[in-house]
């Protein structure tokens, strides 16, 4: 979909790998999304040319209760010249603060904290707080805080047609296309 943001997926290990992974599903709606493996003693030169590219405007997104105040930030504020590049941890909650503080060639970048009144919809894997997000969902949030809001929109569709099918496919369930989700999707496409 049409996006004037992009992405960029730091993944943990063997996150790729998992199938309740969403991370690929911003791939799917976003065509300026890139993904590297994080690794806390090698960066990839490829992630640093990417961040050091004159035409983003990186922020790293991450609870701000964790971070230094002026570091944080609440809005994506308009960069003249300049998109807006979300860089996602993506990992469990454990990991993702483990990446945080292990990486300090994001220390320059501004961080985005999210303050979202929305309960996380993700099945798939449970946080203990209502208030964490899945990948998809954090992208789709800052998406929506970016003004790509049918993007953002699109994103929270697919996410929701994968969690059927997911569901679906574990508990062995028969998949309603016509469903609501489903429905949903089709405006989209």
């Amino acid at each position: 979909m049409a996006s004037n943001s992009a992405m960029c997926l730091l993944m943990h290990d063997v996150e790729p790998m998992k199938p309740s992974n969403t991370g690929w599903l911003i791939a799917d709606v976003i065509a300026d999304t890139s993904a590297f493996s994080w690794s806390r003693t090698e960066v990839d030169p490829q992630l640093l040319a990417l961040l050091d590219d004159p035409q983003w405007q990186p922020f790293i997104v991450f609870p701000g209760e964790f971070v230094a105040p002026e570091r944080v930030v609440t809005q994506v504020p308009p960069v003249p010249g300049k998109r807006p590049l979300f860089i996602l941890l993506d990992a469990t909650w454990t990991e993702a603060r483990k990446m945080f503080r292990k990486s300090p060639y994001l220390e320059r970048f501004p961080v985005l904290s999210l303050e979202s009144e929305q309960l996380s919809r993700y099945k798939l894997r449970r946080s203990k707080r209502d208030d964490h997000f899945c990948t998809a969902e954090v992208a789709a949030l800052c998406l929506e805080l970016a003004g790509d809001t049918r993007a953002a929109q699109g994103l929270d569709a697919l996410l929701d047609v994968f969690t059927a099918h997911y569901l679906g496919a574990k508990f062995q369930l028969p998949i309603n296309i016509e469903d609501e989700a489903h429905e949903q999707l089709k405006t989209f496409l």
